[in-house]
């Protein structure tokens, strides 16, 4: 019996470890995405003064988390939302540089603005990881 084709269920024959690294994935953007509405002031002050709009900024970016974040619960569309999603985490890279240069304006210890720059990184492997093609469901597939 051939398995049904799944290019549009949500989670296809995937390890645990990368159900694991998708829920992380889309909890991190969902919340990220939530902030960047519940507190866009808050959001708009790490915004570098060399970026126009700041407000229209963080909202665009939230809008784009959301979307990101939903894109990983369909098969279909969850290479797309990864990469997506990986170029988002670079275009706000500056974002975060800023407020490293600037920490004492945060009130956040240095050492945890630090710690966020491999974070991002390790983030980045998470999403390419996570959202690379099932190889195992792509040989079964009956295209």
């Amino acid at each position: 019996m051939t398995p049904p084709n799944t290019a549009g269920s949500i989670l296809p024959r995937l390890s645990r470890a990368r159900i694991a690294g998708l829920g992380f994935v889309f909890l991190w953007f969902l919340v990220g995405g939530i902030a960047h509405f519940a507190l866009t002031d808050l959001e708009m002050r790490i915004v570098p003064p060399s970026i126009p709009e700041p407000r229209l900024t963080v909202l665009v970016v939230g809008v784009f988390e959301l979307l990101g974040a939903a894109g990983l619960l369909l098969n279909l569309t969850r290479r797309a939302a990864g990469w997506g999603l990986f170029a988002l985490t670079i275009a706000v890279t500056p974002a975060n540089v800023y407020m490293l240069q600037h920490a004492g304006a945060f009130g956040v210890p240095y050492w945890l603005l630090v710690l966020r720059l491999p974070v991002q990184v390790a983030l980045l492997v998470l999403i390419a990881w996570s959202t690379a093609p099932n190889r195992a469901a792509a040989s079964r597939s009956t295209f």
